[in-house]
C-alpha cells in the first residue's frame, strides 16, 4: 500500500508535536485517494455516498448492489440511465423516497451542468463545496468526505465528523469532545495537511482504552 510520503509526515509533526508523537506508533498513512475510488466516476462516488447515509453498511451494500443491478453492466446506472428507470424499479431496489429524490437531482444536475463533474477536480475546495452541497441529501460532511477520499485533497477538515472530535479529544487530554468551531480552529496547527491529521485522529478514536 503506498503511504504518504516522509517529508509530508515530518512537515505536519513539526506543526503539532503531540499529533507527531501518536503517529510515530500508528500505522502509516495511505496515499488518497483509495485503490477503489480510483476506479469509481464522480458520478459514481457521489450516488453511493448519498445511498450509504445513515444506514448500516451491509444494508447499503445490498441496496447499492441492487441499483447497480437494474442497468447491464457491474456499475451503478449512470446519470441518463437512472432518470430513465421507472421510480417503481428504484424503490423496489430500496431507495427511500429522500435518496431517489436526491439521486435524481444529483443525476439532473451532473446533466444540465448546475454540476460540473469533469471538471471539479480542477475547482478549489471551497468552490467544490459549495457545488456539492446545493444537491438534495449532499451536505457539509460528504462534500468534505469527498474531497479528501475521492479527489485526493490534502488540506480538508471536517470538523463536524463526531469520530474526529473524539480523536482530539483523546489526543490534547480533553474531557469533552470539542465543538466544530473549537475543532476547526485546533485544526489551523495542521495545514496544509489537515485531511492526514484527520486520518491519524481517526485511527486514535477507533484505539481501545
Amino acid at each position: 500500500m503506498a503511504t504518504i510520503p516522509s517529508a509530508t509526515l515530518r512537515a505536519l509533526a513539526r506543526r503539532d508535536p503531540r499529533l507527531g508523537k501518536a503517529m510515530k506508533r500508528l500505522e502509516p498513512c495511505p496515499v488518497f485517494p483509495e485503490s477503489h475510488k480510483k476506479r469509481q466516476s464522480h458520478f459514481e462516488s457521489l450516488a453511493q455516498a448519498i445511498v450509504y447515509q445513515q444506514l448500516a453498511g451491509a444494508a447499503a451494500a445490498t441496496i447499492f448492489g441492487r441499483v447497480c443491478g437494474l442497468t447491464a453492466g457491474p456499475r451503478f446506472p449512470k446519470a441518463a440511465e437512472l432518470l430513465d428507470l421507472p421510480e417503481k424499479k428504484l424503490r423496489g431496489a430500496g431507495l427511500s423516497a429522500n435518496k431517489l429524490l436526491a439521486l435524481q437531482d444529483l443525476a439532473a444536475r451532473s446533466l444540465d451542468g448546475r454540476l460540473p463533474l469533469r471538471s471539479l477536480g480542477r475547482q478549489s475546495n471551497d468552490t467544490i463545496l459549495e457545488e456539492l452541497v446545493a444537491v438534495r441529501g449532499i451536505g457539509p460532511w460528504t462534500a468534505q468526505m469527498f474531497l479528501m477520499f475521492k479527489l485526493g485533497r490534502l488540506d480538508v477538515l471536517a470538523p463536524g465528523d463526531l469520530g474526529l472530535q473524539e480523536g482530539l479529544r483523546r489526543l490534547d487530554g480533553l474531557q469533552e469532545r470539542p465543538s466544530p468551531a473549537n475543532f476547526e480552529a485546533r485544526g489551523e496547527d495542521w495545514a496544509p495537511y489537515r485531511t492526514v491529521a484527520c486520518w491519524y485522529l481517526w485511527r486514535l478514536a477507533d484505539e481501545d482504552v
